[in-house]
């Protein structure tokens, strides 16, 4: 168990203020968590006066191995055994990351893999403010040796500071090669130092899906509907369902504060459908601005299925007002308010009790247009693992996550799908998870999510704001030039 101390940092540290300025810059809401319970967190947490939770790295009592070495063919051993050639003995490596609670059970019990092959003392802190945290403790000259992170905003940040250990062109190149759409994480990896230099510095482990179209099978095969291939395959089944009497879509854009962020989704896997990916890229950084007639074009494709009261249940009015946490049940009504929705994949999470996976729910992944040529782009989110303190142990920590074990440990239990294209799929503790690492690895372009790319002001501010406006009737163009000029004002 971790211990804690607190740290008086008062409003004129240089330290809170960088920490501030972080958040400021790009603030990560993730998008499967109670939004008004984080709004008020963020804004608690900036107040004049601050008390700063510092975590302490304590080793966790002995635990045992979750499974036994050699006793599993699901699991690749060999690589249990070429970690035990390492010898770590009397050092010690400290891994802060965000997963607490039950996630942090989960790290853990990875982790413990580590320790018992190359006897190394690995102790494991988290923080409720972790962003903040990381921040504060790199400045201060107390870094973890590995910092894992789901926010590229704050990873630029450290780089740009010499806060990041490079993990080298080698490293580079074995993601390229390995992953599923490789050349987009060693970009997802990669950024400026404090020279301006490019390097790679953050591995990715743990990955998740946005990509998924979620649908009930009975309703499909009730209807004679069948899960369409292509885009334009798609888009012709939505026009079937009409047709046939039906709705096609349930979306629910409502989340108090955060209220817009569902759209956004949308949005960013429609620009990743339509154009190349460095168009995506441009858009998320302003190299082309937000009313670009590129990026007009996703938001009025988007606009032509939320704002018709013939595509969405409830008709174009209640696609703001309906709550994302409830926009899914209409999947499950006798007979279906609609037959699909779009959403990341912890939406399961919300659909009514007793909803068996595979039978009542499934998925699909969300297809590209056949005529666009543009591959399978995949729009996810992910934690990226860096080196903020060199040492042996901290080397040998990004080898371990290199293995094909240390992604199958956690496979194997739940909520987590890697890229990793060496790993034995038979791990994954479901068929649900299964496929969408399937689509992971089968991907040829990966994309983060481009609302947690843009600075905070837009990306979790603006952007939303402007997509609960555009499903109100307001022109894409417009909608889009507003966002432009907010952009402009922080430049």
């Amino acid at each position: 168990m971790q211990a804690v101390k607190a740290l008086w940092i008062p409003p004129s540290d240089n330290r809170w203020n960088d920490a501030q300025a972080v958040c400021a810059v790009r603030p990560r809401i993730p998008k499967n968590v109670d939004f008004e319970r984080e709004e008020i967190m963020r804004n608690s947490l900036l107040a004049g006066v601050a008390l700063v939770t510092i975590a302490t790295y304590a080793a966790p009592a002995a635990a045992e191995l979750k499974f036994a070495p050699g006793e599993d063919g699901r699991f690749t051993w060999s690589d249990y055994e070429t970690l035990q050639q390492t010898d770590l003995s009397g050092q010690t490596l400290t891994v802060f990351g965000p997963w607490r609670g039950p996630d942090e059970d989960l790290i853990q019990s990875i982790l413990e893999y580590f320790r018992e092959a190359t006897g190394a003392t690995v102790n494991y802190s988290s923080s409720e403010n972790y962003e903040q945290q990381i921040v504060i403790d790199t400045q201060a000259g107390s870094p973890p040796n590995i910092a894992i992170l789901p926010q590229p905003g704050l990873i630029q940040d450290l780089a740009s500071k010499g806060l990041l250990t490079p993990l080298g062109e080698e490293t580079a190149a074995w993601v390229a090669q390995n992953y599923g759409a490789g050349e987009s994480w060693v970009d997802l990896g990669t950024y400026a130092d404090e020279n301006g230099d490019e390097q790679f510095y953050a591995f990715p482990y743990k990955a998740d899906v946005k990509s998924l179209v979620w649908y009930s099978p009975d309703n499909f095969e009730d209807a004679g509907y069948e899960v369409p291939e292509t885009m334009e395959d798609l888009l012709a089944l939505q026009d079937q369902i009409v047709e046939d009497g039906g709705v096609p879509w349930c979306i629910g854009l409502g989340s108090g504060g955060a209220t817009g962020w569902p759209a956004t989704d949308w949005v960013e896997d429609i620009m990743l459908r339509i154009h190349e990916p460095s168009v995506y890229d441009q858009w998320t950084t302003n190299e082309i601005p937000f009313n670009d007639p590129k990026v007009v074009e996703a938001l009025e494709i988007f606009a032509s299925i939320a704002t018709n009261n013939d595509y969405v249940d409830g008709g174009a009015a209640a696609v703001a007002a309906t709550d994302f946490r409830d926009s899914p049940k209409g999947l499950f009504d006798i007979p279906p308010k609609c037959y699909m929705h779009h959403q990341a994949s912890f939406i399961p999470s919300f659909f009514p009790e007793g909803t068996e996976m595979g039978i009542d729910a499934d998925f699909f992944y969300m297809p590209p247009y056949a005529e666009k040529d543009l591959g399978k782009p995949v729009l996810g989110a992910g934690t990226l693992a860096m080196i903020t303190k060199d040492s042996d142990a901290s080397r040998a920590f990004i080898e371990f996550l290199k293995m094909p074990l240390t992604h199958e440990l956690w496979m194997a239990q739940s909520g987590f799908v890697t890229p990793h294209k060496g790993v034995n799929v038979d791990a994954y503790a479901n068929e649900e998870l299964k496929r969408q690492g399937q689509i992971l690895a089968d991907a040829t372009t990966f994309r983060f999510d481009g609302s947690d790319l843009m600075p905070g002001r837009i990306g979790a501010g603006s952007f939303w704001t402007g997509m609960v406006e555009l499903v109100g009737g307001k022109p894409a163009e417009q909608v889009a030039t507003e966002i432009q000029t907010s952009w402009d004002a922080i430049k």
